[in-house]
Formats: structure tokens, sequence, C-alpha cells
């Protein structure tokens, strides 16, 4: 049996959600219909959608991608500042008992994602965004 998490957020402008989705990821979306778009992810596997309309909020603190490596950290960082995207670093950072590199981005719609590495885990928690 193949496991494939499906993530599904309601957002308000499809266009600009996009676009913003596209950078974080790194891909375009495999479809885009009225009121919907589907990013097919391989790495990590993941089926995520977005679909137009409904309530936006919730109760998701945050979202994360995890990647290896500071370099790859960085490497989402420059794509998604080119695309016009502003990111804010949190670089050596304890956080719910791990030392991280991160950076944090927010969609059109107010969803707070950080793309992370974790370069070791701590014995304490600390007082962070991502702990709140």
């Amino acid at each position: 049996m193949t496991l494939k998490p499906h993530v599904a957020v309601n957002v308000k402008q499809l266009d600009q959600s996009i676009h913003f989705y596209t950078h974080l990821f790194g891909v375009d979306p495999v479809k885009v219909k009225p009121q919907y778009a589907k990013f097919d992810l391989q790495a990590p596997p993941l089926n995520f959608t977005l679909n137009e309309g409904g309530e936006v909020s919730g109760g998701i603190n945050h979202l994360g991608i995890q990647v290896s490596s500071t370099e790859e950290v960085l490497q989402a960082k420059e794509r998604l500042q080119e695309s016009g995207v502003a990111t804010f670093d949190e670089m050596n950072t304890n956080c719910c008992y791990a030392r991280q590199d991160k950076i944090w981005v927010t969609s059109p719609d107010g969803h707070e994602w950080e793309v992370f590495t974790v370069l070791e885990d701590i014995e304490h928690k600390e007082s962070s965004s991502c702990c709140t």
C-alpha cells in the first residue's frame, strides 16, 4: 500500500494562490479548473489542492516543508524572493525541541509556511512562533 497525504485549503483568489504555491513548491499545478487547482507533489508525496471560496480561516497553526539542508532552505528563499514573495529568516533558532534553520512565508490567504531543516535535537522547547 502506498500512502499519499492530501491537504485541501480554501483560498480567496485562486490565481494569486496558484502563483504563491507554484513558487513555494517549485512546480506547476497538474490541474487547474474553475475555482480549483491541484499540485501533485512527488517529494514529499502530497496531493495538495486549492479550492476557491469557503471559509479561509481555521485551526491551522502553521504549515511546513522540511528539507534536508540549509542549502535547500536558501534555495527555497531565493526561488520565493525571485517571484516577489517576501520571506522572513529564522536561522540557527531553537524551536520545538530542535535547533533549525528556516524561512517563513505567508500565503495570500494568511497561511504561514516554514521551509526548514533540523540541525540537531535539543532537550528544551524555546518560545518561538512555531511553538505557539
